[in-house]
């Protein structure tokens, strides 16, 4: 059969496309794990954010799929419904399956969308697969776990898929060479991801990951992770964004990995990671230097917030307290970041602004941490996604403002605080972050100085849309540039 897989092209706004097109990883997993007689074709569409239309229909054109498979995040479900209407006028026989964290999470929103002919729910390798046999031997999908499928005028939904334990060849590499499109980057260079481990056995409260597929930890050998770098250093792979979900809740495993790493001699690759602040902190003395040396450049820490009654509404406490003689010693965040940046490497700061009980005084507090501490600033307001208790929270407390899912994008407000409103968090956040980004310009000019010489007007450009020479020079309030940023931004989010 031939089958098309298709990554939404909706971006997030910390990741501009002119300088991050990350891949999307799962797709390429997909690819790897169907039968090998299928013919496969991976098209991430942030490749094509203003010409979408155009490629989807020139891809269902040249590779006539017998299976359309879509990629989706909550943000996201508008354009995907755009996209399966287009598909299913230009090509009414093929089936359309959805899958990812929001069909997983709310699969009741797919059921009602025409066009959509199966859920795959939770990890998709083996259900994917097992859906294709299923199709090509005519035998029926109710065996299939993890499956929710249309059947006439109804829809029917298989028990859950227990998670891999990735310790079998059952879930193989990914095929990259499935990808029908060019031109992933990070500042100029080519990237690509990999992942060496799934999930996590911490529960906080905005996460989607706990609810996907439970608070678990599995992992995979050193040996297939090695390879998966090797086969995306071999496809172009300047730099590789490790996708796990906590690769530090296990430390002597990721100590022992940059050992690996630097003994294959693949630490020439600029490599990004998720770190907890906890982790790094209490092994950051011997870990710090070992990841520098396997060619780690920048860590995202998941701070979250500095102000303790907020970190214990996310559930995040634990996870950013250091430790010291077995006992708690305070927070991990200033001690993790010390370590990171006396090794030279980068602190992406993940921040979570607007809560409920937030003040003005407590969000600027952490956008204050942020500017004195923080590379590269990633700060997000709390966003109620489907099935985490994030949205019971904010449901109870009647605090959600904003029910149009396509700017459920982390970086719009769509609820407020019982002190503010989403406007005014939002606005705070949007006018300190901005001049966060430049001061990381010189940094990446050096080590990426092509790039940023042929594209520092754009990326300028892009960081202060909605400001004008008048708003530098003082001559109007910054709110009405505000507003034009948020009419940019809802314009922008139109790609089909």
């Amino acid at each position: 059969m031939n089958v098309l897989l298709l990554s939404m092209p909706d971006s997030f706004e910390h990741m501009p496309s002119i300088a991050v097109r990350m891949p999307n990883g799962a797709l390429t997993s997909l690819a790897g794990n169907v039968d090998e007689h299928h013919r496969v074709a991976v098209a991430d569409l942030i490749l094509v954010q203003d010409r979408v239309r155009e490629t989807v229909e020139r891809l269902l054109d040249d590779i006539n799929p017998d299976v359309l498979g879509l990629s989706v995040m909550t943000f996201q479900r508008r354009t995907a419904r755009r996209i399966i209407d287009l598909a299913r006028r230009i090509k009414p026989q093929t089936k359309v399956v959805v899958g990812g964290y929001d069909p997983s999470l709310a699969p009741e929103s797919y059921t009602e969308m025409d066009g959509v002919d199966f859920i795959v729910r939770g990890e998709g390798e083996i259900t994917f697969r097992e859906l294709l046999r299923a199709m090509e031997n005519e035998t029926g999908y109710d065996h299939i776990a993890g499956l929710s499928f249309r059947s006439g005028d109804r829809f029917y939904h298989n028990p859950p898929r227990q998670v891999s334990s990735l310790d079998s060849a059952e879930i193989r590499l990914p095929n990259r060479k499935a990808r029908a499109l060019k031109g992933y980057t990070i500042l100029g260079r080519q990237v690509d991801v990999i992942e060496t481990s799934r999930g996590c056995t911490f529960d906080c409260s905005f996460c989607s990951i706990i609810e996907m597929r439970g608070r678990n930890f599995h992992t995979y050998s050193f040996d297939r992770v090695l390879d998966d770098i090797r086969d995306a250093r071999d496809h172009g792979a300047q730099s590789i964004f490790i996708v796990d979900d906590n690769i530090t809740l296990n430390v002597k495993r990721f100590a022992a990995l940059c050992e690996a790493i630097i003994e294959a001699g693949l630490n020439k690759i600029d490599y990004t990671v998720q770190a907890m602040t906890s982790s790094i902190a209490d092994h950051g003395e011997e870990l710090a230097p070992l990841m520098r040396r396997a060619g780690f450049r920048y860590v995202f820490l998941g701070i979250e917030n500095i102000v303790e009654d907020d970190l214990k509404f996310l559930r995040a406490t634990s996870k950013n307290t250091r430790h010291e003689n077995g006992r708690r010693a305070g927070n991990a965040t200033l001690r993790a970041i010390d370590y990171i940046r006396r090794n030279k490497m980068y602190v992406i700061g993940g921040l979570i602004v607007g809560n409920p009980d937030d003040t003005k005084e407590a969000v600027e507090a952490n956008l204050e941490f942020a500017r004195e501490h923080i590379d590269w600033p990633y700060i997000q307001h709390p966003t109620p996604y489907p099935g985490t208790p994030m949205t019971v929270d904010f449901l109870k407390r009647n605090l959600i403002i904003n029910e149009n899912l396509e700017e459920y994008d982390g970086t719009t407000a769509v609820v407020r605080t019982e002190h503010l409103s989403g406007e005014e968090v939002e606005f705070m956040r949007w006018r300190a972050e901005r001049w966060m980004r430049l001061r990381h310009m010189p940094v990446a000019l050096l080590h990426d100085p092509l790039f940023v010489l042929r594209n520092a007007p754009r990326m300028f450009a892009h960081t202060f849309r909605g400001s004008t020479w008048k708003t530098f020079l003082g001559l109007e309030d910054e709110r009405k540039a505000f507003e034009r940023f948020r009419a940019i931004r809802k314009t922008e989010r139109d790609y089909v």
